[in-house]
């Protein structure tokens, strides 16, 4: 259906040529990623409204970017900056995924529900959902995401590809996402369903008027590499469909919008969002609110992340890194900088792990508290299989801080730990405290001339991170660097390394949106001078200077800028020759990410996220989204570069504007070795020049190593994988490597035949424990060396393990009853009235049983008996503040069951009155003999038989004394005495509603000469202003 094009960046990208996706309508494009773009922002939308509600706080984006959405969001829970980049990575991997159907499943007619293919089709999805949910549970979100990208490709391709829309519908087939209902009246193989197009290309009303009338479900066939479809058969149809030359000729595809189907065009794009809605919302059923959020990547960005050497001469290097865990927890509590979650890896020899995951900063200060130094024996230590886990477990683009007085046992490692990090784009920082004397003794019986404390200093470069050697005494002053990174809206604003070191003066730009700027730097033997753009300067040997303070520490210098320094051209000047490296960090939410992509061709061309490194001699390509701080219109792009780290080579892109803050990149000479991205532009909100680079540095290669996950694996059951591996050099015998951090028994050929300038294809199995749990991921690297260790490179898999699901059958919901109560009309007195609702739920005989009850929407107090039960009733009790609520209940295997109820304010008549008599009275005409004479007037007062009832009546003018009778009454008899001093009343009823209703008299001065009282007949007052005004909120049934 629509466009496979890759995140934000493509929403305006239209290819040259032939048809690819919708079109654009309105001036914005319907393709795949708009429609999940905008179904994926409402939803979040609805949940932090949601949340904010619960919290009793208002909800208030200013624009609807991303950037906004999120820091009103999160903005309001804490001080300090929110950035929106952990939620546009998110989206951009649900994008990726969503495109990438159209490259690696293009023949598959069940990926687009092609030639009829409903029920597999249909199992794609509901498989795919049932790996989304299992992963969200076990906190595994990027793999949840990449699965809900290709599941939302096919759900939105039914749309355009079948005849739904064609049959007049205009809401989703909830079939499609719920394997308990039947696919019903589908078109068998034999039945003929489109009559011929005469001009051999699309037409309108091709579909054959039985198929519409019985409402006949059907699909399009696609023949990619064949015109072979069944006698009668619809096609797909364009230019890579070779069916469509087949009579019937033709098409009903709606991919794009064109003459003879502008609005079946429309319908589809407004069905296929109302369905990725719909979707989206059971999925959020599943996992709750808050792991919702976290699930699309909308969590403060600060994640804590240890990998701690336990062996025995660690205890002091323990009690530091509990320390600073402690410090982090304790100084960053209620502010943005709060970390939103902690990961701990213990590593010892043999042993390393578990990872430790939490969310709660007690959980992981008793972790961490439980850690003691024991065991080793030889020096090396499996510190590389600890990183491992950390790199697979933690989310992307974290900083992971590793703690080791000795070298890496598990050297073999490194190039897989090199891949994780390209793959990731963590940072890795090592904090040594040992000689690294290990190289040098004897292991096992043999001699480690590889292992060395270089290998932690190379890991750290390749990942911007720092390799930091101190003495055990002296390692509090040094994780500072940790306190300083575990911020939000962290970014680098420059990176530089020499080895040999030399004399060289660095220059960087520090805008004004900059905070808590720190400069560190790593080496021995160094002299430096920093200078700001008014000339003023500072040595590494001035512990407070004019520009800030500097820190020593082992071989680390820490130099935090004062606050009231300059924005503009700053320059340090470094001289040394030894190895060193330069890191500027600052604070700001003006950031970017990227990702380098390649073209792939196809009935839908597009562009597909590269797992390894680039290609060599062929341009490299990079998506890049910019962050501004009030959205992507608040910065404008100068130029975005490729930069060695270790070099001063420096190549431009090409920039191709797509909105949105996004860009394509085009880079037609790439730098030789490692490379970073450089970005320069402009912040519009302070009219500053930025300067920000990525940190994880990348090269390219000869080789290319590709394979496709197409389903998850099952427990107890081996899991074949195919690869392929392709060269532009030298052919020959390609040594291959694989590992997975689950460490699973795998089956891997050890080298594949290559021949120069093409490809080969092998196959791995994964067999996979009978006991491991439903919703685990398996991150799978995949490496390819060329003869000779002259060149590789390696693929970055994540797979899923899911039970296989036998209850598809949500639970039940039913309404028993609701107190009785009027809500009032007055939102503003709505805190003084209460209703109830009581509900029973079951899962039925053979579901799996209810595993959680909550109320999505409404703010109250559920209750409810035990979940173990077979009817578990529940009851929610609520002001009227709150008129809905939404019981959200979810079994065992992740099937949700909703119980949505409105509240309403049903009594919308005020209270009536009527003025029954006013006693015989003639008023003085002088005021000032006023308080000798007296009135009475007597009124009846109802809120009729279907009202709520009086609740309070009183006098608004008048002084003088009110009676009445019981308000409880129909009817209430009211009296009102006064002096002629107060010749007017008005008396106010209010029912329980809070409906007004009033009656107004006056009575008149005697202008004439004294005279007998005379008797005045009844009169009867009718409501003067009996005004009511009401504010309701929409109500949904």
């Amino acid at each position: 259906m629509m466009s496979p094009v890759l995140g934000m960046s493509f929403l305006a990208l239209v290819l040259s040529g032939g048809a690819w996706a919708f079109a654009p309508i309105g001036g914005g494009a319907s393709t795949h990623v708009s429609i999940t773009e905008k179904a994926v922002l409402q939803k979040v939308t609805e949940v932090c409204r949601a949340i904010a509600e619960s919290e009793g706080r208002d909800f208030t984006p200013t624009g609807n970017s991303a950037e906004e959405l999120v820091q009103a969001c999160l903005g309001p829970k804490a001080t300090g900056e929110v950035s929106a980049a952990k939620f546009k990575s998110a989206l951009n991997e649900i994008y990726i995924q969503n495109g990438q159907v159209d490259r690696d499943f293009v023949n598959s007619p069940a990926h687009h529900f092609n030639s009829e293919a409903f029920a597999l089709g249909r199992r794609l999805i509901t498989d795919g959902v049932a790996s989304i949910k299992a992963n969200i549970q076990k906190e595994n979100f990027l793999a949840a995401r990449e699965t809900l990208g290709r599941v939302l490709h096919t759900l939105q391709d039914f749309y355009s590809h079948s005849n739904w829309v064609d049959l007049g519908y205009t809401e989703p087939y909830a079939n499609l996402i719920r394997p308990d209902l039947p696919l019903e009246n589908l078109a068998d193989v034999k039945t003929p369903t489109c009559s011929d197009c005469a001009n051999g290309g699309f037409c309108s009303n091709s579909i054959l008027p039985n198929i519409l009338n019985e409402k006949k479900l059907t699909s399009g066939y696609m023949g990619i590499l064949s015109s072979a479809k069944p006698k009668g058969k619809c096609s797909h149809g364009g230019a890579a469909d070779l069916t469509s030359s087949k009579a019937p000729r033709g098409g009903i595809s709606k991919d794009e919008r064109r003459s003879d189907n502008v609005a079946l065009h429309t319908a589809a794009v407004t069905v296929a969002t109302t369905a990725t809605l719909q979707l989206l919302d059971d999925i959020r059923g599943a996992a709750g609110d808050n792991n919702y959020l976290r699930f699309m990547g909308v969590a403060r960005s600060s994640v804590v992340v240890f990998v701690i050497d336990t062996t025995g001469s660690m205890s002091d290097d323990i009690l530091e890194a509990k320390r600073v865990v402690y410090e982090i927890i304790d100084s960053k509590k209620g502010t943005q900088d709060e970390p939103s979650q902690y990961i701990l890896v213990p590593f010892n020899d043999p042993e390393f792990g578990p990872l430790i995951k939490t969310t709660n900063p007690d959980v992981m200060k008793a972790e961490i508290a439980n850690l003691t130094a024991n065991g080793g024996g030889d020096l090396p230590e499996m510190c590389l299989s600890g990183l491992q886990l950390a790199l697979t477990g933690a989310p992307a683009s974290s900083n992971i801080y590793v703690f080791t007085d000795a070298i890496a046992k598990d050297i073999e490692l490194k190039e897989t730990i090199v891949a994780l990090i390209r793959s990731t784009k963590s940072t890795v920082s090592f904090f040594m405290t040992g000689d690294g004397d290990g190289a040098r003794r004897r292991r096992r019986g043999v001699e480690s001339s590889e292992a060395t404390f270089e290998t932690y200093k190379d890991l750290a470069l390749a990942s911007g991170g720092q390799a930091i050697s101190v003495t055990k005494e002296n390692l509090p002053q040094a994780t500072d660097v940790i306190i300083d990174s575990s911020t939000s809206a962290l970014v680098i604003v420059l990176q530089r390394a020499r080895n040999p070191g030399r004399a060289e003066t660095f220059s960087f730009l520090l805008d004004e949106s900059l905070n808590n700027i720190t400069i560190y730097i790593t080496g021995k033997s160094l002299t430096f001078t920093l200078k700001n753009p008014a000339g003023v300067t500072q040595k590494q040997n001035e512990a407070n200077g004019k520009l800030g303070t500097v820190q020593t520490v082992g071989n680390l210098y820490r130099v935090r800028l004062a606050t009231d320094n300059p924005t503009g051209l700053w320059e340090i000047s470094m001289n040394s020759n030894q190895p060193y490296t330069l890191k500027v960090t600052g604070q700001s939410t003006i950031a970017f990410i990227y990702n380098f992509v390649e073209t792939f061709d196809g009935p839908h061309p597009g562009y597909a996220l590269i797992s390894g490194r680039p290609q060599a001699g062929m341009p490299a390509m990079l998506l890049v989204s910019v962050l501004g701080r009030k959205g992507p219109a608040s910065v404008k792009v100068a130029d975005i570069a490729l930069v060695t780290v270790s070099g001063s080579e420096v190549v431009g892109g090409t920039l191709e504007d797509m909105g949105n803050g996004d860009f394509l990149v085009t880079v037609t000479k790439v730098p030789a070795g490692e490379f970073v991205v450089l970005l320069n532009g402009t912040d519009v909100v302070s009219s500053t020049v930025f300067q920000r680079q990525s940190t994880t540095q990348m090269s390219v290669s000869k080789v290319t190593i590709k394979a496709v996950v197409d389903r998850s694996m099952e427990p107890g059951k081996p899991f074949t994988l195919p690869f392929t591996v392709m060269t532009d050099a030298t052919g020959g015998s390609y040594k291959i490597s694989a590992r997975n951090d689950r460490e699973f028994k795998m089956n891997v050929p050890g080298s594949i035949a290559v021949t120069t300038g093409g490809n080969s294809t092998g196959e791995m199995t994964i067999t996979v424990p009978a006991n491991t749990p439903s919703g685990t991921d398996v991150t799978l690297t995949i490496e390819a060396v060329a003869p000779g260790a002259s060149d590789s490179n390696y693929a970055v898999l994540r797979l899923s393990v899911v039970t296989k699901v036998t209850d598809f059958t949500p639970p039940q919901c039913e309404v028993v009853s609701v107190s009785a109560v009027d809500c009032p009309a007055d939102p503003a007195a709505c805190s003084s009235a209460f209703w109830q609702l009581s509900a029973n739920l079951t899962d039925g005989v053979n579901g799996t049983g209810i595993a959680s009850l909550t109320n999505r929407q409404g703010v109250g107090n559920l209750t409810h008996t035990d979940l173990k039960q077979m009817v578990v009733a529940a009851a929610f009790n609520a002001s009227c503040c709150s008129l809905t609520v939404e019981l959200v209940a979810v079994d065992k295997a992740m099937n949700v069951g909703t119980c949505l109820y409105t509240t309403k304010v049903t009594d919308f008549t005020p209270p009536q009155c009527e003025v029954v008599s006013v006693s015989a009275v003639d008023c003085p005409a002088d005021p000032a003999a006023c308080s000798s004479a007296f009135w009475q007037l007597s009124a009846n007062l109802t809120d009729g038989v279907n009202g709520t009832g009086i609740a309070s009546l009183t006098h608004l003018q008048g002084v003088g004394s009110l009676t009445h009778t019981d308000l409880k009454q129909t009817f209430v008899a009211a009296a009102f005495n006064a002096s002629c001093c107060t010749l007017t009343v008005e008396l106010e009823a209010v029912d329980k509603a809070r409906n007004v209703g009033t009656c107004r008299f006056s009575i008149g001065r005697n202008a004439g000469p004294p005279s007998l009282a005379l008797s005045i007949p009844l009169l009867v007052c009718l409501l003067v202003s009996a005004l009511f005004t009401t504010s309701l909120r929409d109500l949904l049934i």
